[in-house]
């Protein structure tokens, strides 16, 4: 049985969710990684007798910090932590539940960011070359080529309707994360796929029970797609194209925007056209950007591998 201090901090915990999802419009997924995070300062302060969220200090989250590091958390994960905590107390000094915000002052413990993994153009290609010979290839070809065109998340492409594609323009509008909405660009490739896709998409196969009209990708049944569902027919592909590692929907985001960066140079643009809401997130892909230079630097400059001998000197 819950005691009255525990539920009246985990009331106010349900209280800041229902904020998140009916005033700040996020995610289900979002919210359920704010209420994991808080979940485990909820019990902290059980272990500590803290029976009210305004009685925790600065020392205390530090030690909460240290705590969840000690037990394995990663870098990553710690800021996630700590970001939760933060914009838990900003909505708890708005409601006057506290009057101070004690995760303020704390940083995680910093990690090396680790590079994401993506395809070179020649990968792409041969992922992409999909024989669109049947009802299946043509919808896989279409999200295959989506995907890689225009640097959609999964939930966006799965979310995606008909109607959000401008055929004229050559654009899709997609929803990403805190309902922000934006106008992709869909490259002339990956619409000639999308309208082969939508002009074969009837009749449905045997196995109809339903039908979503607006949505742009569904399954054999009729219902929208599934992000599951995506991901297996991406691994499907990938072991039909004969292409080692693990290739998932978020590789082909990060392909795109190592690509057009490696390209353009223009972060700016990279950045609007992923929906980062901060540029720093971006800027890892300079880092993919400056790994490939460097191995083409190492494979085509004359002294780049070997050591000469300066003129003059003397071998030991």
């Amino acid at each position: 049985m819950l005691s009255q201090a525990n539920l009246k901090l985990k009331t106010q915990i349900d209280q800041f969710l229902q904020h998140l999802i009916n005033e700040r419009g996020l995610s289900l997924h979002t919210v359920s990684g704010y209420q994991r995070d808080l979940l485990q300062l909820n019990a902290y302060c059980l272990e500590n007798a803290i029976e009210a969220w305004h009685e925790l200090q600065t020392h205390h989250i530090r030690q909460f910090i240290a705590q969840s590091h000690r037990r394995g958390l990663s870098g990553t994960s710690l800021q996630r932590r700590l970001s939760s905590t933060r914009t838990f107390y900003h909505y708890l000094v708005r409601e006057a539940l506290s009057k101070h915000n004690p995760a303020l002052d704390v940083s995680a413990p910093k990690t090396a960011r680790k590079l994401p993994n993506t395809l070179d153009t020649d990968q792409v290609a041969q992922l992409l070359n999909v024989a669109a010979n049947d009802w299946y290839a043509r919808r896989d070809r279409a999200m295959l080529e989506l995907f890689y065109s225009s640097g959609l998340r999964l939930a966006e492409l799965v979310n995606a309707n008909i109607n959000d594609i401008s055929w004229d323009e050559g654009s899709i509008k997609v929803t990403g994360k805190g309902n922000k909405q934006r106008l992709l660009p869909v490259g002339s490739i990956a619409l000639s796929a999308l309208k082969t896709w939508q002009a074969g998409r009837q009749p449905l196969p045997v196995k109809r029970t339903s039908e979503d009209p607006c949505a742009l990708f569904i399954s054999e049944r009729g219902n929208r797609i599934s992000a599951r569902n995506v991901q297996a027919r991406i691994r499907h592909w990938t072991r039909q194209q004969s292409l080692p590692g693990n290739v998932h929907p978020h590789m082909l985001r990060h392909s795109f925007a190592s690509h057009m960066l490696e390209s353009s140079g223009d972060l700016r643009a990279v950045q609007e056209l992923l929906g980062h809401a901060d540029i720093s997130t971006t800027q890892i892909y300079t880092h993919l950007n400056f790994q490939h230079l460097a191995e083409v630097y190492d494979k085509a400059h004359p002294r780049a591998h070997k050591k000469t001998a300066i003129p003059g000197s003397n071998k030991a």
